[in-house]
């Protein structure tokens, strides 16, 4: 397989067929086009990666074939030929989009070398234009799914609040709800958005090394800093974004430190002496209400308060119902596509089974639930029962049993006692997971041998169950 393909576009005959031997030799396919008025199919039918284009090819003007190729929308690399007299013309056609220029007679090292050179760059910017592509069609992905009123309106307050570079952030939200994505799309809709987005996970760093992953540290400023320098995250987000993940789990003496930053955008790398100064603009994100946390004394009031200029919160999955459906269809799209599988079809009834569900672990928890139905079923459609699974992950109402009806504990007018309805609940729990003690007490948040006394309170035999699972 040719190196790459090379046209050559020269009227003289002789330095042509020479250029193609001595080219092909070193592994490249040389075309050779002679009149100008052929060149531009040459273009069509070769695709070249290079072109070596003279400056006059017969009557026709080489600077004059290069605008054309520009103007229609080809961007092949052009190295233009020139005698020693015309060299001012070769650098007016550098101007024009050459990528540069040979004067005649060649040394053959360095047109060598000038081709290797913008065959490189030429690979690097169509690696750069997909990566650009590719980033394009995830921040497109990205997008946050859903059409409930709930998220409608923490949306269109989030684009409103990016409106405000500098304005600090606080989502909160319960876990698996997307609070990382709604700050992406924050970031994405600001006038920062062609500036880095760090994340940075407040709970997953030890609290010993939480200065230098924020601020970064200089060498010698710990055992093991053996690094002349290394920056931190805040100043790798210069000019862009931070999200502070989980934000709750910075200790004490680090929301200190984190406050003076949000004031003052100024700190010092650990064991540095010179003051780093940024601009970034701060999005935290915690999937607890800090204001209880402050008032638990866990969380500082002045922190707080710099936090908490302008909020959104996510509402969670079990009050959007409405966009179970189609994240689901969504996501299911996702890792057919990764697995290599036909999308299939979601029944209605599976629809509505999945729309009933608690979801306690909220977006996560369908996306999850989505990539076990593929990797586990290859089939045209799926009902209901592809997602039985989802019966014994804690899901307790609204919920199908065995015999396709719907349960949910009812409190009768006339009241009821409270060992009735505990009962009710240990049968009806005991159905959903077959039976099976140990899944029961999880999903009841019992221990085992509490819920074996419970049981043997209420007179609960162990095959006893209101529903039967199978037929």
């Amino acid at each position: 397989m040719a190196k790459a393909r090379i046209l050559v576009a020269d009227d003289e005959p002789i330095l042509g067929n020479t250029l193609k031997k001595i080219l092909g030799e070193l592994g490249y396919s040389v075309a050779l086009c002679s009149r100008g008025e052929d060149f531009f199919q040459y273009l069509d039918e070769q695709k070249p990666d290079i072109v070596l284009l003279d400056i006059y090819l017969g009557e026709v003007n080489g600077i004059q074939l290069l605008n054309k190729m520009r103007l229609e929308g080809w961007t092949t690399p052009v190295l233009m030929m020139t005698a020693h007299s015309d060299v001012s013309l070769a650098v007016r056609a550098m101007k024009e989009g050459a990528a540069d220029f040979v004067v005649k007679p060649f040394d053959l090292n360095h047109l060598g070398v000038l081709i290797d050179k913008n065959l490189d760059h030429a690979r690097l910017q169509t690696q750069v234009k997909l990566l650009q592509e590719e980033l394009e069609e995830e921040r497109s992905r990205s997008g946050i799914i859903g059409k409930s009123p709930a998220l409608r309106r923490a949306l269109e307050t989030a684009e409103k609040l990016a409106q405000g570079e500098n304005t600090t952030v606080l989502i909160e939200g319960e876990s698996g709800t997307g609070k990382e994505l709604m700050a992406r799309f924050i970031h994405q809709q600001s006038s920062r958005k062609d500036k880095p987005f760090i994340t940075l996970n407040c709970g997953a760093i030890p609290k010993e090394l939480a200065e230098s992953e924020f601020f970064g540290y200089e060498k010698g400023a710990f055992t093991g800093a053996t690094e002349k320098m290394k920056q931190g995250k805040f100043e790798l987000a210069d000019g862009g974004t931070i999200l502070l993940d989980e934000i709750r789990e910075l200790s004490l003496d680090m929301q200190v430190k984190m406050l003076r930053v949000l004031e003052e955008k100024r700190f010092y790398r650990l064991g540095g002496t010179k003051e780093i100064s940024v601009d970034v603009r701060v999005i935290a994100a915690s999937n607890k209400e800090l204001a209880r946390e402050v008032e638990e004394g866990r969380f500082r009031e002045d922190l707080y308060y710099r936090l908490n200029v302008a909020s959104v919160r996510i509402p969670p999955l079990r009050n959007r119902r409405e966009d179970v459906g189609e994240l689901a269809k969504t996501f299911l799209g996702e890792f057919c596509r990764r697995f290599n599988r036909q999308i299939p079809a979601i029944s209605p009834e599976a629809l509505q089974y999945l729309e009933q569900l608690p979801w306690k672990g909220n977006v996560r928890e369908l996306r999850n639930a989505m990539e076990r139905v593929v990797l586990l079923n290859n089939v045209p459609s799926l009902s209901a029962e592809h997602f039985g699974f989802l019966r014994t992950s804690g899901a307790l109402s609204p919920s199908t049993s065995g015999n396709g009806k719907s349960f949910m504990l009812e409190i009768p007018p006339q009241g009821i006692r409270m060992n009735e309805v505990m009962k009710d609940l240990i049968l009806k729990t005991l159905d959903i997971v077959g039976g099976n003690q140990v899944q029961a007490a999880k999903v009841l948040g019992l221990t085992r041998s509490k819920l074996r006394y419970r049981m043997e309170q209420l007179g609960i035999r162990p095959e006893q169950r209101t529903y039967r699972t199978s037929n």
